[in-house]
């Protein structure tokens, strides 16, 4: 029996492809209205535009669902913070988050340098924790809501050239557990 999301609103970061991508549909396809974020931006995180997030938002309504796209930066609480007004304001709450925003800046350990570190930490860890808490005090408020953080074998098994990745990964795991 398919997962019925029928009057249930989700926030999918990193959705403007994808695994992100594949988490917006499914949930749209099973009902859920759903916010498409994206920060639109490369592989490594620089860049950005809405056009990445407006691409899927507009398959899932040619398909008869409900989407909104937003290309607010994970990393920004502030801009978080409205991201979560905005799905408020559209359909009054937040049931669901998916935390898939994620970069890649490989790199061996001894020739990373620390900026790359601390940005990987920053969009996986931190905007996590972002939208988790941005969104939090809605979700309590309406007794309801699930969280789910993507996380990679990466940070239990270690990936060459992935050290930030794979601690940032791993720290996903500490939060998601606890």
């Amino acid at each position: 029996m398919a997962l019925d999301f029928s009057g249930r609103v989700a926030v999918v970061t990193g959705a403007g492809g994808g695994l992100g991508r594949q988490h917006a549909l499914a949930l749209a396809a099973r009902g859920a209205r759903v916010l498409v974020n994206d920060l639109g931006g490369t592989l490594d995180g620089s860049g950005g535009s809405v056009g990445a997030a407006e691409a899927v938002a507009r398959e899932i309504r040619a398909a008869g669902g409900e989407a909104i796209a937003n290309a607010a930066s994970v990393t920004d609480y502030g801009a978080v913070e409205q991201m979560i007004q905005q799905v408020l304001d559209t359909w009054g709450r937040v049931d669901v988050l998916v935390n898939n925003a994620g970069i890649l800046r490989d790199k061996t350990f001894s020739k990373m340098d620390l900026s790359d570190f601390r940005q990987v930490l920053e969009v996986h860890l931190m905007g996590a924790v972002h939208v988790c808490k941005a969104a939090w005090p809605h979700m309590v408020g309406q007794k309801y809501g699930r969280i789910v953080l993507t996380t990679s074998s990466t940070g239990l098994y270690g990936n060459f050239g992935q050290s930030n990745y794979g601690a940032a990964k791993m720290a996903l795991v500490g939060l998601m557990q606890t």
